[in-house]
């Protein structure tokens, strides 16, 4: 159950965060730093951390929980129908309540965090192999956060739906994050995207008119009077059709520490919203961190392997434990860069 008021709250949030930073910090089409970046990077970990604060004291706003039998209705069929019950004073209830949403939350938005490292390398290529102005990155990432945040919206609450009507599609995901996760640990390094052959470039080319040129950070440009795609329009479309690949790992992924869709959503979009900055900080120190991508697709497995075993198994991780192993191999994987240097080829 979605409280709306809450979730229109949230929204407007994100917008007045979105048209702060564009249009106050970022108006101008400049390069971003790596201060800058790591500023930017410090200040939506915070604000996701600040609205984590939230869920802690107030986890009911979420979904307009007012009394027991609420809380008791909601917590059927979840990880607190053992741990909350209808004799349980209220006020005691909706601790348990706070602190677990607040553990989903927060293992979520790390998880999510975490394997957008990835997502980030594949944006690096993207942006080289087109050859886009580093002035205009942050326009085009931009954009392709609005609209990461439209199609998120439609994949996680048709995908916590489906979840509910059928429990065994956890499974399934399960299976593709294990196969994900040994592709992505075995994968070799590409320096580039063969931007001729990539298919939004192909369908954009055959469908619709587009120029090879670009025009300042324009993304539309008009040739004899006839309007065209600049390749910044077309490098938004292939960046979105990225997210979309990669949503298809990272959303189920998440799903397997909180089956609430409110709670899915809400740590994917701060996730998402600090993707920018992250990209930044990373463009350039990418190289550095070799084992990130071993780290990444050795917890795809886990996960996958931990949502099989719920379903057939009938294994019970706590969200805490997830928590710490998404801790664990995150900061494990870059130890392991920073102490042993991968050596240049």
């Amino acid at each position: 159950m979605i409280n709306i008021p809450f979730f229109i709250a949230f929204m407007g949030l994100i917008v007045l965060m979105l048209a702060v930073d564009q249009g106050l910090f970022h108006r101008k089409d400049l390069v971003i730093g790596l201060k800058e970046a790591a500023i930017w990077t410090v200040v939506w970990i915070v604000t996701a951390l600040i609205f984590g604060g939230l869920i802690w004291f107030k986890a009911e706003w979420v979904h307009g929980i007012g009394s027991m039998d609420e809380l008791l209705e909601y917590v059927k069929g979840t990880t607190l129908e053992h741990r909350i019950s209808d004799g349980m004073d209220f006020g005691a209830a909706l601790n348990i309540y706070r602190h677990e949403m607040f553990t989903q939350y927060l293992a979520g938005y790390l998880l999510e965090k975490s394997l957008s490292i990835d997502n980030i390398f594949v944006m690096i290529m993207i942006f080289a192999s087109f050859g886009i102005e580093k002035k205009y990155y942050h326009r085009v990432l931009f954009w392709g956060v609005l609209g990461a945040i439209v199609l998120r919206f439609v994949f996680i609450f048709a995908l916590g739906e489906l979840v509910t009507r059928f429990s065994w599609v956890l499974a399934v995901f399960g299976v593709i994050l294990i196969y994900s996760g040994v592709k992505m640990a075995i994968k070799k390094d590409d320096d580039n995207i063969d931007t001729a052959k990539h298919p939004i470039v192909r369908f954009c080319s055959k469908y619709f008119r587009a120029t090879p040129n670009c025009d300042g950070h324009n993304f539309f440009t008009k040739i004899d009077g006839k309007r065209y795609m600049t390749p910044l329009f077309i490098v938004v479309l292939v960046i979105e059709f990225s997210d979309i690949i990669f949503a298809v790992d990272s959303i189920p992924a998440v799903f397997s520490v909180t089956t609430d869709s409110m709670i899915v959503y809400t740590s994917n979009i701060f996730a998402i919203m600090g993707l920018r900055s992250l990209f930044f900080l990373m463009d350039g120190i990418a190289d550095k961190f070799w084992a990130l991508k071993y780290g990444l697709g050795l917890l795809l497995a886990f996960i996958g392997v931990k949502m099989i075993g719920h379903e057939f198994l009938h294994w019970e991780i706590s969200t805490l434990t997830s928590l710490l192993v998404i801790l664990g191999v995150l900061v494990g994987s870059i130890a392991v860069s920073l102490i042993f240097k991968k050596k240049s080829a």
